[in-house]
């Protein structure tokens, strides 16, 4: 499977890759940076009860976004790798379909 396929307009499969792979080391430095940020605001349980679910909240955000992101590549993988697979081995050539073609015509000509 050739990963510089067009996917749709003009997003490769391999663009597609790397946004997930550039996704997660973005989303990653900006949950590090929010935990700093976080930090020093939590001076006892209670904030902790408040903060922590806010972090968590972003962070399962951004898992169901790359979830999405890996679901849709793994689909169009099978799509890619099916269309290859079918194209390398076709059952039926375009000159038998046109054969099977003229076949069905002859027969309906045959029932007029």
């Amino acid at each position: 499977m050739s990963l510089d396929k067009i996917v749709f307009k003009d997003k490769k499969f391999a663009d597609i890759l790397e946004e997930i792979y550039n996704n997660q080391k973005k989303k990653s430095k900006q949950i590090s940076a929010m935990i700093r940020e976080l930090q020093p605001l939590i001076l006892d349980t209670g904030d902790a009860t408040i903060i922590v679910p806010l972090i968590r909240e972003y962070l399962d955000a951004g898992i169901k976004n790359d979830d999405h992101l890996i679901k849709m590549s793994t689909i169009i993988q099978r799509i890619l790798n099916t269309s290859d697979s079918v194209a390398d081995s076709l059952l039926i050539t375009e000159e038998e379909i046109e054969q099977l073609m003229n076949e069905v015509n002859k027969i309906e000509d045959t029932k007029k």
